[in-house]
């Protein structure tokens, strides 16, 4: 758990955020523990809403007992994609349908300042989407081979099926975000200057950089003007979150 939020926004190009902390990391895209080499995983315990990307589900990326949240931002351009693929099948549709009205019922009953979905609410629509998903196993059957052999839409559907409540957490605690939006948008600016000078070929340019980065989105969501911060860690006297720990596990 980071400070007070209980939602951890992850992608694959190592960033960690809360809507309080910030944290941009060199590590190796393919190491099976590239979250715990950066500092992270041992001591969270929270929720991490990320991706379908494997890394996060691997041994040593996380505390034991962490919860995920998969991005349903994500899961929704995925059905977008299975709907072009089976043009003639429903579940697609169905599941694109219910995951988005669960959304908005998440949103409002947060703005409401209720804890969960109103069970009226929610249930038909969580009942829409796992009928979707069973018709879906149906359409698309299995093929033989591994995971790495499965059409897409197949391994979609055992993911739907088999991580349901990854899936659908949200609906049952409105301070976990549906998406990992977040974290998007903290990566966006890093990106965005990749795109301008390019990538930094010194290793220690590069971390010097991200460490940097790190700081200032930190102390500007703390309310912390960033130029001030920046002045204030030239001069020797940088800003510090008042809590004495940033990870609490």
């Amino acid at each position: 758990m980071v400070g007070q939020d209980r939602a951890l926004h992850r992608n694959s190009d190592r960033l960690a955020s809360t809507g309080r902390y910030t944290l941009y990391a060199l590590a190796e895209r393919r190491s099976g523990e590239q979250f715990r080499t950066i500092g992270i995983g041992p001591a969270f315990t929270g929720v991490a809403v990320h991706d379908r990307y494997t890394v996060y589900d691997q041994a040593g990326n996380f505390a034991d007992g962490v919860r995920h949240q998969l991005c349903c931002a994500h899961l929704l351009r995925d059905l977008e994609d299975a709907a072009e693929t089976y043009p003639d099948h429903v579940w697609p549709v169905q599941c694109q349908r219910a995951l988005r009205g669960l959304i908005h019922a998440a949103n409002l009953a947060r703005a409401a300042g209720r804890a969960e979905i109103d069970p009226a609410v929610r249930d038909p629509l969580v009942r829409e989407f796992r009928d979707g998903v069973i018709v879906g196993r149906k359409d698309v059957p299995r093929v033989g081979g591994p995971r790495d052999r499965q059409p897409p839409g197949r391994n979609l559907l055992e993911d739907l099926h088999h991580r349901h409540d990854d899936v659908l957490r949200f609906c049952y605690d409105t301070t976990i975000p549906p998406t990992n939006n977040l974290a998007e948008r903290d990566l966006r600016p890093n990106k965005t200057q990749q795109k301008i000078s390019g990538r930094l070929t010194s290793e220690k340019a590069t971390r010097d950089r991200l460490t940097i980065r790190s700081y200032l989105s930190t102390a500007v969501k703390h309310g912390v003007n960033a130029m001030t911060a920046l002045r204030d860690a030239v001069t020797g006297n940088p800003w510090m979150p008042q809590t004495a720990h940033i990870l609490q596990g």
